[in-house]
């Protein structure tokens, strides 16, 4: 079987422990296919509020196989015990637009926003092997859609290739019961430790709370391991313009991040809110921008030797606006510019493109 035969399936794992709300982390799905990257099985780790929402309404997993002819919707309403696939055929695939048309669509009212979390790619997943999928889940505060990122091994890709526009899970009633777990004070009693070692060492040991993964960018460039102009260097002068005091800064939340999932302690996620566009179709328009994660300010940054916030937060939304890997497209980016530097590639090559490093 390879990854874009009918026969090639895409499974979204929850796990024994999903969405109990007392213990941290447990919002997770695992993403499972045959990768058109590499021909092997592929996983993803993701949150959002799929993998809860998929456990509460009866599924402990979900597996999809065939193909359709036209884009569709996959619609799991969980409260009524229901699963519909409706044909959506010319709609725009771009995650942003979608997500927020899918929310207005599928949520009864404001408040029933937060009862959705939506499963989308981009046009980028239909046009390269480098697709992610987006999952999102409801930011109550910001009264915006959120998004986390299925990135690595194109995933994505055989999405997109089955026609898929979007998976749409939605369930209500959210409770610590939810999960039915058979020792829940067991559970409970496991998760209020991991809390306590939270609280208590983050704040010395990685910082995730209050910068999420970016705090690994220090170390890298400490180390010698931050993979600067494709692998060639492990540190560079220019990293301070990058390095966790800048992305404390740029962040909206200064102390703790947001849970992709209820009640969970890390509280990882962070954005930029209000970032004016520059280039693109969206130019002029003011964003917000999930992350950035280590990998995509090192990729970006580092890799691609573009050691300029901003440039890094416009190429990480529009990657994600169009369900592209950034650890992908940046890699692959610096090897070009590689490529180019060495003559390997030239401008006539390239249509015109300086492919030179910090370019």
């Amino acid at each position: 079987t390879k990854w874009n035969d009918p026969e090639n399936e895409i499974i979204f794992c929850t796990g024994p422990i999903c969405g109990v709300t007392q213990y941290s982390g447990t919002g997770k799905a695992h993403i499972v296919t045959l990768s058109p990257e590499t021909g092997t099985v592929n996983d993803n780790n993701v949150g959002g509020y799929l993998a809860p929402f998929l456990k509460f309404s009866g599924w402990d997993l979900l597996e999809i196989q065939g193909k359709a002819k036209e884009d569709v919707i996959i619609f799991i309403d969980g409260n009524k015990g229901k699963v519909i696939i409706e044909e959506v055929p010319g709609m725009n695939s771009d995650t942003y637009l979608l997500i927020e048309k899918l929310t207005e669509r599928y949520a009864d009212d404001e408040k029933d926003k937060r009862n959705l979390s939506i499963v989308s790619s981009g046009r980028g997943a239909e046009n390269t092997n480098l697709g992610i999928l987006n999952v999102t889940w409801y930011d109550v505060r910001r009264r915006k859609v959120r998004i986390k990122q299925a990135g690595r091994g194109g995933t994505g890709s055989v999405f997109r290739d089955k026609k898929i526009l979007a998976i749409v899970a939605k369930y209500s009633g959210v409770n610590a019961g939810s999960n039915n777990a058979a020792y829940p004070e067991l559970v409970k009693k496991a998760g209020q430790r991991l809390t306590k070692e939270i609280l208590g060492l983050d704040h010395i040991q990685n910082g995730m709370r209050e910068i999420g993964t970016v705090n690994l960018l220090d170390h890298m460039q400490n180390y010698n391991c931050l993979p600067v102009h494709n692998f060639k260097f492990g540190s560079h002068p220019d990293a301070f313009k990058i390095d966790s005091k800048v992305w404390y800064q740029r962040m909206t939340q200064k102390q703790a991040g947001d849970s992709c999932w209820v009640s969970c302690a890390m509280r990882c996620s962070h954005a930029v809110d209000s970032f004016e566009l520059t280039t693109g179709p969206l130019k002029g328009e003011k964003v917000l921008v999930d992350g950035p994660e280590y990998e995509t300010t090192a990729g970006f940054g580092g890799g691609c030797g573009c050691f300029d916030p901003d440039f890094i937060l416009e190429a990480n939304f529009y990657c994600d606006n169009y369900g592209m890997d950034t650890i992908g497209v940046s890699t692959t980016m610096a090897f070009l510019m590689e490529c180019y530097e060495n003559n390997i590639l030239n401008k006539e090559i390239t249509g015109g493109l300086e492919l030179n490093f910090g370019n």
